[in-house]
């Protein structure tokens, strides 16, 4: 593995999500929350980002259904997780259709599948039943 210091941001990210880890980099001259990783600051253009790692808890805040021809249907889901920052992903463990704007979710990482890496999706917080 390449050494965190040198590798590109997405290397980092990738890093962590072998780790079992969702990071994120902070603007240290704003303070603000940055997702998806990068090299420069949206909006301030600095090169002072600073890793961090989630704890992985969030909010639905859009989701949708897709459905593809000969596949079981999934959702699509914008994560707005506590520490600031959205994503896109999915609601796993329950039916596609029950995930709901709002809903409390955490991460968890879905492990490495061939040349995929590892990658996070979220499951239901609150106790709800399993598709």
């Amino acid at each position: 593995m390449e050494d965190l210091k040198t590798a590109s941001p997405n290397g980092v990210f990738v890093a962590h999500c072998r780790k079992g880890e969702l990071a994120y980099q902070v603007d240290k001259a704003t303070g603000r929350a940055v997702f998806y990783p990068r090299v420069i600051a949206p909006g301030t253009g600095t090169d002072t980002l600073e890793w961090r790692v989630s704890a992985g808890l969030g909010t639905v805040h859009a989701t949708t259904v897709v459905h593809t021809r000969g596949a079981e249907p999934h959702n699509v889901a914008l994560i707005d997780l506590d520490e600031g920052f959205r994503m896109m992903s999915r609601v796993e463990g329950i039916d596609p259709m029950a995930v709901r704007i709002g809903q409390r979710v955490r991460m968890r990482m879905h492990p490495e599948e061939g040349d995929q890496p590892p990658y996070p999706v979220f499951v239901p917080l609150d106790g709800e039943i399993a598709a």
